[in-house]
């Protein structure tokens, strides 16, 4: 295996962990651990390769949770806020805009329950 690959794969384990532990509090050092890479090198590395921060990704993919699960009335915004990771609302409220352009409680109020496969509903509600 090149060193190249090697680096690859263990970006990718870092990538799985961000996947799966979206939830949990997660920072570079730990990241880069899974990496085995030192924290500055593992962000460089990491935005090489997939084009954005590891710090910017994981903000990225709590959005992607919280409007899937904001389409459902029973959630409030809140608890929303609390599933994915999220210590404090106004944060939440302020990084849910930059992403995707409207506040939670205004997404919510516009987005419809769609009654297609949910892995369509991630491609089309995917932020940019």
């Amino acid at each position: 295996m090149s060193p190249r690959e090697d680096q690859n794969r263990r970006l990718l384990r870092a990538r799985d962990a961000i996947d799966r532990d979206y939830a949990k509090p997660l920072d570079v050092p730990t990241l880069a651990r899974v990496a085995l890479m030192s924290p500055s090198h593992f962000t460089r590395s990491f935005r090489a390769t997939f084009g954005e921060t590891p710090h910017r990704y994981l903000q990225r993919r709590r959005i992607e949770r919280a409007m899937a699960r904001l389409r459902s009335p029973s959630a409030t915004v809140t608890r929303v806020a609390e599933e994915v990771g999220f210590d404090s609302l106004g944060t939440f409220s302020r990084t849910f805009r930059a992403i995707v352009g409207v506040s939670p409680a205004e997404y919510r109020a516009a987005a419809a329950p769609l009654a297609v496969p949910v892995c369509f509903v991630k491609t089309w509600s995917r932020p940019a």
